[in-house]
């Protein structure tokens, strides 16, 4: 489907840029493809389509999972997720302020997770893309769901406000935690861009040469 899908708006793409070319054909493939590589289109679909699916995905999971978790682990569960977004972002950042150069000092060298981390620069973009944004999507997705599972396990009957006032709460909470941890986060990613990018290409690495699963092949 997402297959069809791009063809057919390369084809639309192509039919609209074709009116006013002498040779539409040649003139066509050239911009296309130039339209194509210059703004990443085929990632542009692949994700949207993707995150679309992951999110329902991940919706309905964290609703069965922390449905009935008890108010300790869901707090708990919920500070895990705002870290996660946080260093998601972190990763995001540093992968676009990275300088490549060093990595490729590094790789001359034999050294471990160099050549990864290269990957990761090259890719800045993309990588950016679903460290700040996928990730992000979907850590608040379970941090709205961990929330409501919180309040919903308050009982109703000790003040007529309580839940009321606790969701005011602890939504602003949520909201400050996660907006001060990136605000410190990007600070941090700007200073040490290049010792985290590395960090996370030797982890990445670390991945691929364990169970063979490669996150930018």
């Amino acid at each position: 489907m997402l297959l069809y899908l791009i063809d057919t708006f390369t084809f639309m793409e192509g039919f609209f840029l074709s009116k006013g070319n002498k040779n539409p054909k040649k003139s066509n493939n050239n911009e296309t493809n130039g339209l194509w590589k210059k703004y990443n289109l085929k990632w542009v679909l692949f994700i949207t389509f993707w995150t679309f699916l992951l999110s329902m995905l991940i919706s309905v999971l964290a609703e069965v999972v922390l449905g009935n978790t008890p108010i300790l682990f869901a707090f708990i569960i919920l500070l895990m997720i705002i870290l996660i977004g946080v260093l998601s972002d972190m990763i995001g950042i540093a992968v676009t302020a990275a300088n490549e150069k060093p990595f490729h000092a590094m790789a001359a060298n034999k050294v471990e997770g160099s050549k990864y981390a290269i990957k990761l620069v090259k890719n800045a973009s993309t990588v950016s893309n679903f460290c700040n944004d996928v990730i992000g999507d979907i850590c608040g997705i379970v941090s709205g769901v961990a929330v409501g599972s919180i309040v919903l396990q308050l009982p109703a009957t000790v003040f007529p406000l309580t839940r009321t006032v606790f969701t005011i709460v602890i939504t602003g909470f949520v909201a400050s935690l996660t907006v001060g941890g990136k605000a410190m986060g990007k600070n941090i990613s700007i200073d040490r861009s290049q010792e985290i990018v590395f960090q996370t290409a030797k982890f990445l690495d670390f991945i691929k040469s364990k169970i063979g699963l490669d996150i930018m092949p």
